[in-house]
C-alpha cells in the first residue's frame, strides 16, 4: 500500500491530519498525524483515492457511425439543377431560407442531420455514408489513453 502523504509503499495506518482521514506510514505517522481506530464502515487498507466513487466514463462517439460524404456541396447543387430547381424553390420545399441553401451549395455551411435527411428525400440523393473503423492502427504503449499523434507519427515511419 501506498502512503497518502509521502507516497512510500509500506503498510499504512489509518490516521488523520488536520481532521482528515488517511492512510500514513509510520514514520509520517509519527511526525503529522494521529492514530486512530478506523470504524468497521470503511475498509481498512484501501487508499482514499480508491475509496472516492467516480463517474463512469462515456465514449461521446458511441453510435456515431454516419458520415456526410465526400463532397455533399456539389452532389447537393448538381441535384438541384438535375430537377430543374432553383434556389428559392428548393428551399422552399424543404423550409429553408434560400441563403442557407446558397451556403450549403458552395460548403460555406455544413447541413444538419436533419436538413440532410430533407435534402436527400426533396432530391432523391444519397448524402450520408457508413464511418469505417480504423482498428489496424496498433496504440503502442498508450492503450489505456487512447490514440495520441505520435502514434501516427511512429506508424508512418514504420
Amino acid at each position: 500500500m501506498q502512503c497518502e502523504l509521502c507516497g512510500r509503499k509500506c503498510y499504512c495506518h489509518p490516521a488523520t491530519v488536520d481532521s482528515v482521514s488517511m492512510m500514513l506510514c509510520p514514520d509520517c505517522l509519527k511526525q503529522h498525524g494521529k492514530s486512530v481506530k478506523e470504524p468497521a464502515s470503511s475498509p481498512q487498507g484501501v487508499p482514499i483515492l480508491s475509496r472516492i466513487k467516480r463517474p463512469k466514463t462515456k465514449d461521446v462517439y458511441e453510435g456515431m457511425n454516419k458520415e456526410l460524404v465526400s463532397g455533399w456541396n456539389n452532389i447537393i447543387k448538381n441535384a438541384r439543377q438535375k430537377k430543374s430547381l432553383s434556389r428559392e424553390e428548393l428551399g422552399f420545399r424543404i423550409g429553408e431560407r434560400t441563403v442557407t441553401i446558397a451556403k450549403i451549395e458552395n460548403g460555406d455551411l455544413r447541413p444538419s442531420d436533419k436538413v440532410v435527411g430533407k435534402l436527400e428525400k426533396e432530391l432523391g440523393i444519397t448524402l450520408i455514408e457508413d464511418v469505417k473503423n480504423v482498428s489496424n492502427v496498433s496504440l503502442g504503449s498508450h492503450q489505456d489513453r487512447g490514440l495520441t499523434l505520435g502514434d501516427f507519427i511512429k506508424k508512418e515511419e514504420k
